[in-house]
């Protein structure tokens, strides 16, 4: 098995490399021609979507090597396992994540494929988006662009929520709970966070109906009142008590270590999913209990010169939103930057007005330059632009868009000062700013 990535190195490489999967960082299409060729070449759809004509992938349509989604390859993979599918627009890897936790803490030694970081306690290694195990559950994250998730027949799917997002693909949230509708069809048992109005309105629609459904969602005004449902009890620095009810014939109280009002529905969606594949109370609530968190998700990076830094793949406006509410959970009191890397242009330009709402609940706010990725047009939007529609709605708080990751970098480390916090989110290289900062003001206080 081998690999190309133009992206080169990244924390998601290290645990390839241990696994000694070679990945070049330069396309060319020896790499399907030369000896030994593969037997089948696993894309992404962004690549096939955009770039058909890639010089790789022709070279393997000349050939007559299939090429398909590297989904189909997992999916492959869990033939004969329970496949437990994690989708919605947010909360999915940490959903996943979490589930794989309280499975490994359960002793049944699931495999899994996650769209962040297991912690080495989960992976028996290095920290890896991948698990192999000999257990009979198989936990993937069911991703719905452009249909990603179609792939996975699972016996068990989570849906987290509904709300619409790539724009490139989805014209409008129709189209996108259309997308999760069909999917979810297809399922065996459908946990449901019905506190979540997207998800909510796809599980009343017609098309489900007769399906096994166990609903789940913290207590509300919906219409629905889920099965396992949780009223928060306090929200802490340390994390967050849920009391919990229909995990067992009473009430449970649970201290989750994580923060955020959106974390605790995605520990109700994983205890669904547990429930499902019949765990039982005592061992969902230790697993919900010591999760230690996956990569890039409110990622505390740590803390130099009295700045706490903060690293998230946050990246749309209702996650940007809930995750500087976390932080602030987290971290009361301290001034907040939020640092945001803004992925792809499309999705930029088509919902400026709520990223700058999202961003605004911030106490200072810097845009660093927009991660282009599949985008083949990159003049409908712009990081000034973004911080400009910020500067809109907030004109009482510090904006800027210094430019690059790099640069973005450099210039925080002269604005910041002891006591802020600082949460930096976005795809591409956003993760480079967080550590970066802190090597910065680690240096600068290092005596002379």
């Amino acid at each position: 098995m081998s690999g190309c990535d133009a992206g080169g190195p990244s924390p998601y490489t290290a645990a390839l490399d241990a696994a000694g999967i070679v990945v070049a960082s330069v396309h060319d299409p020896s790499h399907v021609t030369a000896a030994p060729r593969p037997d089948r070449l696993a894309v992404t759809k962004a690549l096939t979507a955009v770039d058909p004509d890639h010089p790789e992938l022709r070279a393997a349509r000349d050939m007559g090597i299939p090429v398909e989604p590297w989904q189909q390859v997992i999916a492959d993979a869990a033939v004969g396992r329970t496949l437990v599918a994690i989708a919605g627009t947010h909360g999915k890897s940490t959903t996943a994540g979490w589930l794989v936790h309280v499975l490994v803490e359960a002793g049944l030694d699931p495999s899994a494929f996650v769209g962040a970081l297991l912690p080495a306690a989960s992976t028996g290694g290095v920290p890896a988006t991948a698990r192999t195990g000999n257990g009979d559950a198989f936990v993937v994250e069911a991703d719905e662009y452009a249909g990603n998730f179609d792939a996975y027949r699972p016996a068990i799917a989570v849906l987290t929520s509904v709300e619409w997002d790539h724009p490139d693909v989805f014209a409008d949230e129709t189209a996108v709970r259309e997308a999760f509708t069909t999917w979810l069809a297809g399922a065996g048992t459908i946990v449901a966070n019905v506190g979540d109005a997207g998800a909510a309105t796809v599980m009343r629609g017609r098309a489900l109906r007769g399906q096994a459904v166990l609903t789940v969602g913290l207590e509300g005004p919906g219409a629905i009142v889920p099965e396992v449902r949780a009223k928060i009890v306090a929200a802490e620095p340390t994390g967050t008590i849920l009391a919990v009810r229909g995990l067992d014939e009473d009430s449970v109280t649970i201290r989750l270590p994580t923060a955020g009002r959106h974390n605790a529905a995605n520990a109700l969606g994983v205890a669904g999913a547990a429930l499902a594949l019949g765990l039982p109370a005592a061992d969902i609530v230790r697993g919900l209990e010591t999760f230690p968190g996956v990569g890039r998700r409110l990622e505390r990076k740590g803390e130099s010169t009295g700045v706490v830094v903060y690293d998230d793949y946050g990246h749309h406006p209702t996650a940007i939103r809930a995750t500087i509410e976390a932080v602030r959970q987290r971290e009361p009191g301290r001034r907040v930057w939020a640092v945001y890397e803004p992925l792809t242009y499309h999705r930029t330009a088509a919902l400026i007005p709520e990223f700058a709402a999202s961003l605004a609940t911030a106490d200072a706010v810097v845009i660093a330059d927009i991660w282009a990725g599949r985008d083949p047009d990159t003049t409908i939007a712009s990081a000034a632009g973004l911080a400009d529609a910020v500067s809109r709605v907030r004109s009482d708080i510090p904006v800027a868009a210094p430019g690059s990751v790099d640069a973005t970098t450099e210039w925080l480390a002269g604005q910041v000062r002891a006591g802020d916090v600082v949460l930096v989110m976005g795809g591409g290289h956003s993760y480079r700013i967080a550590t970066g900062l802190l090597e910065r003001l680690e240096t600068e206080a290092a005596p002379r």
